[in-house]
């Protein structure tokens, strides 16, 4: 992803200083505000699932259709919301750099950023309606619809619950791409949907437990600022089991194999969990300043790994998609 250091300081009027903006400039930082880095990772669960509702191997052409316009609505999506949150982004230091805010120290003016988004949006509806179908595009504008509307607009600010919902958008990945193999949304595909709903809160409030100053300064309710560390902990814990017993009730369809493979993934991720509320239940109180997670409860760690983890448990399904047995 295009570093917001990389950018050159502006006014705030958003221009350079002592010059006019370039197009090089203007083209990262457009790049940079669809938030590439989360983009891969959506993307990652949408190969998989075309593998496994095809059996086999898609066609190279609605392969490259849905992950363009996969990219294309996740990257509206990001870019509206960075046009909505640019008040915010600029109060948390982890976010004061990107390529909008309100200040103006980024590369993008507001309307410029509106503007990106909706061009974004209107050529994945096009893209994936023309090229693959509109089922499949109607999930992706359901995707930057509830994203915007619920997500950002609704939730983000007013209920700690807005990763919970919210995260759902992120979930519509998979049901873009069976859909756009299958034509239909099928059980599968929603079995795969409950499996990144219910990864999103483990892997989030991780993060937000690192960075819950931050939030807590923009006045954003993530729960690690509304809850105590021993709270935000247990909640992990219980998404957690939840996810590894959605993963396991795609056994049925996916094979042994998979099962094998999902089993070892869970258990690996409920070690880490644990890990992280034995961490926060050892150093408390002592280590807890202000609410916030000790220290030592190193929560990052589970935030890393729960991107390995759902890397290579949708590399199973897409490994097991292909082999010729191992299925029930």
């Amino acid at each position: 992803m295009t570093s917001a250091a990389a950018l050159p300081q502006l006014d705030q009027r958003g221009t350079p200083p002592g010059g006019r903006r370039t197009a090089s400039t203007i083209a990262r930082a457009l790049v940079a505000l669809t938030k590439p880095r989360i983009i891969e990772l959506l993307l990652v669960t949408t190969v998989p699932t075309m593998l496994l509702a095809q059996r086999g191997l898609p066609s190279l052409k609605l392969v490259l259709v849905t992950l363009v316009g996969g990219t294309l609505a996740a990257g509206s999506a990001n870019t509206i919301n960075c046009y909505i949150d640019r008040d915010i982004d600029a109060v948390m230091k982890r976010t004061s750099r990107r390529p909008l805010v309100v200040k103006g120290q980024g590369a993008i003016k507001p309307w410029e950023a509106l503007a990106w988004g909706i061009v974004l949006g209107a050529g994945a509806t096009l893209l994936l309606g023309l090229m693959a179908n509109w089922l499949a595009a109607s999930l992706a504008d359901t995707a930057i619809l509830f994203y915007i509307f619920v997500y950002t607009l609704l939730l983000k600010r007013r209920s700690p619950a807005n990763i919970v919902i919210g995260g759902a958008a992120g979930c519509f990945p998979v049901l873009v791409g069976w859909a756009a193999v299958t034509g239909t949304v099928a059980l599968p595909a929603v079995v795969l949907f409950a499996v990144i709903f219910l990864w999103t809160p483990p892997h989030f409030w991780a993060l937000a437990m690192k960075f819950r100053k931050d939030y807590a300064a923009a006045n954003v309710p993530m729960l690690p600022v509304v809850a105590t560390p021993a709270q935000v902990a247990r909640k992990i814990l219980w998404y957690s089991y939840a996810m590894v017993a959605a993963t396991l009730a795609l056994i049925p369809y996916a094979g042994w194999i998979y099962g094998i493979m999902a089993a070892a993934l869970g258990a690996w991720f409920l070690v880490e969990a644990h890990g992280l509320d034995a961490r926060i239940r050892a150093a408390q109180p002592t280590e807890s300043v202000d609410g916030a997670a000790p220290v030592s409860a190193a929560p990052m760690r589970l935030f890393h790994l729960s991107i390995a983890y759902l890397t290579l448990l949708f590399a199973a399904v897409a490994v097991t998609a292909l082999l010729p047995w191992g299925r029930w």
